[in-house]
């Protein structure tokens, strides 16, 4: 029995300015960020899997508007909204991934179902939404994503060849990802991303949420992971599997790991961007070379957290 379990939970990594952010709105980014943790914690509090709590997180940062996920998800080119979202188990190393998902209030239940009630690891597009249909899932309508901020990046953006990781109407930058990872009372680890992409995003454009071993990963040997950044970066550092690869063969700590490939490897490409880690003992890491990145952590021995900015 571990008595070591903990959660961490992030809601994107960007350029987040201090001053343009409202005490109100900071606020209530944290106390959604907050309720998420808690929620988590206690699936684990209450000896439930890690891959349950992670899954129970990620859930509530898709059903606020405040990020870009679910019911937060920008634009695309289109005028619609095309999510991704992964999970994986760390004791297994099972995963499941879906991809251009659109009108499904929750892409990372998808992808446990893809994970759970599938042979497969990774669904996109209309085969996705297939699948979605044929397990139950009610297919929302646009109304329900709908938001006002989000509406407001895509008109400013849509008739240019433009496209944005996700920005406010105040142009305060961040690549908008919700993600968890979390330890279970048995040790066993593991990670969930969601995303709504890019505003104005074009010709299927994926990042890297939900690629396994990219933006999401666990094994129970090393660490489980879930990023946030500019997702064509990521994708071309493998960025989770780098973290894993580090800790497992050069023998570095999940912080020594984390650190090296956020402020060194992945800035070297050019990429910006952050990620959570924990490992199967219930250390956390959190790098990020960015301004800031929301997130929050809580620990059984009582260390808890939640946070904005460096």
């Amino acid at each position: 029995m571990n008595t070591n379990f903990a959660i961490a939970i992030h809601g994107g990594a960007g350029t987040l300015i201090k001053g343009l952010m409202t005490p109100e709105l900071e606020n209530e980014y944290k106390l959604a960020l907050e309720h998420a943790r808690n929620e988590g914690y206690k699936v684990l509090e209450q000896g439930g899997t890690a891959l349950d709590a992670v899954e129970t997180a990620v859930k509530l940062l898709e059903d606020t508007p405040l990020f870009n996920a679910g019911k937060g998800a920008v634009f695309a080119a289109e005028g619609t909204h095309e999510m991704d979202a992964a999970i994986m188990d760390g004791k297994t190393r099972k995963a499941g991934a879906v991809s251009l998902v659109t009108g499904i209030k929750n892409p990372v239940a998808l992808a446990r179902d893809v994970m759970d009630n599938s042979y497969h690891v990774f669904l996109a597009g209309d085969g996705a939404m297939q699948f979605a249909k044929s397990n139950g899932y009610d297919i929302l309508s646009p109304d329900y994503f709908y938001d006002e901020v989000r509406y407001q990046q895509w008109q400013g953006i849509k008739d240019t060849e433009g496209f944005q990781l996700d920005h406010s109407v105040k142009k305060d930058g961040k690549f908008g990802t919700v993600g968890a990872v979390a330890c279970d009372q048995n040790g066993n680890i593991a990670a969930a991303t969601s995303t709504g992409g890019m505003t104005n995003k074009k010709w299927g454009r994926i990042g890297d949420s939900p690629m396994i071993g990219v933006g999401n990963y666990a094994n129970n040997k090393t660490c489980a992971i879930s990023c946030t950044g500019s997702g064509e970066f990521f994708i071309r550092g493998v960025v989770a599997y780098d973290v894993a690869c580090l800790m497992e063969h050069k023998n570095l700590s999940i912080q020594e790991a984390s650190e090296e490939v956020i402020h060194k490897r992945i800035l070297e490409l050019g990429g910006d961007g952050g990620l959570i880690a924990i490992d199967a003992q219930g250390n956390i890491a959190m790098p990020f070379n960015t301004e800031g990145m929301y997130r929050a952590s809580k620990t059984s021995k009582g260390v808890e957290m939640v946070a904005i900015y460096k």
